[in-house]
């Protein structure tokens, strides 16, 4: 398992909040810790996801990492 802190550009609200955990929770193998505005802290199994799926799924709720 690992763990990350990943900082994320574009969010300014609990919407944006709302959204990244959505699509973070769709993601099988990814243990969300916390999501607040501008990072989102995730544990997961490198044997099922990697780190190009998490940043994919942030994409898709409309913000990039950086």
């Amino acid at each position: 398992m690992k763990t990350e802190q990943i900082s994320i550009s574009g969010m300014s609200c609990n919407h944006c909040v709302m959204a990244v955990r959505k699509e973070l929770g769709k993601i099988s193998g990814v243990r969300i810790s916390d999501v607040v505005i501008g990072s989102a802290s995730v544990t997961y199994d490198e044997s099922q996801v990697r780190r190009e799926q998490i940043d994919a799924a942030i994409r898709k709720a409309g913000y990039t990492t950086v």
